[in-house]
């Protein structure tokens, strides 16, 4: 398994983006990005941007379950070098995936091919969703994450001292229902998952564990 998890895509750009993805597209002239804008509530809002960017690297083929089949998504995926999830509405992101059927599908493939991922990305590759700090406008009743990690994410963790103390309260009550561990992740952090080791590479981030205190990570393997 490798993940490359971001709170954000870059300062202004998709430098994080471009940086985690680039030693699997180099030296390939035919590499593929297989492009999942699902939490955006137009898929195709960013294509031109993200074509750009990956421009003399890779091709982007994006993938909306609302105009495609599974087996079109599907074949997209199976010829993709990595697989790009960006940011929006996790809530929306997780509906659109498992009404279309796609998500036991994506729960197997990430488990050999490289995903790079921020903000509703990375929420996305918990166990569950719940903690995602967005509405759930569509609705949805499906809060299963990819599961491909043992922990859930927060994301976009400010420094704003009121802030951190609601969105601290907010993880413990989260804790009074669900038991795994939630790595709350500030907007320079990078955390990588490269088969069952998993480091925080830059960045601040924290993990909060049920009934303790969260705790700063130091850089390297998180234990």
């Amino acid at each position: 398994m490798k993940l490359h998890l971001f709170s954000i895509s870059g300062k202004d750009d998709l430098q994080n983006i471009l940086e985690a993805s680039r030693p699997y597209l180099e030296d390939r002239p035919d590499a593929r990005i297989a492009y999942l804008p699902l939490a955006s509530l137009f898929a195709e809002r960013w294509l031109d941007i993200t074509q750009e960017a990956f421009k003399n690297l890779a091709s982007v083929d994006l993938i909306n379950t609302e105009t495609m089949t599974l087996p079109e998504m599907q074949d997209i995926l199976r010829r993709a070098a990595v697989l790009y999830i960006p940011g929006g509405n996790t809530f929306l992101l997780n509906h659109r995936l498992h009404i279309s059927k796609l998500m036991p599908y994506l729960r197997k493939l990430v488990q050999t091919m490289p995903v790079v991922a921020f903000s509703a990305g990375t929420i996305l590759c918990g166990p569950n969703i719940l903690t995602a700090n967005d509405l759930n406008s569509v609705g949805t009743p499906y809060f299963e994450g990819l599961k491909a990690v043992p922990f859930n994410f927060f994301v976009h963790y400010g420094e704003d001292a009121y802030l951190q103390a609601l969105h601290d309260n907010w993880l413990v009550d989260y804790h009074v229902f669900q038991d795994n561990p939630v790595v709350i992740m500030s907007d320079n952090a990078y955390v990588k998952v490269d088969g069952k080791k998993v480091s925080l590479e830059r960045g601040d981030a924290w993990i909060l564990r049920r009934g303790r205190e969260k705790e700063k990570l130091d850089l390297g393997e998180l234990s």
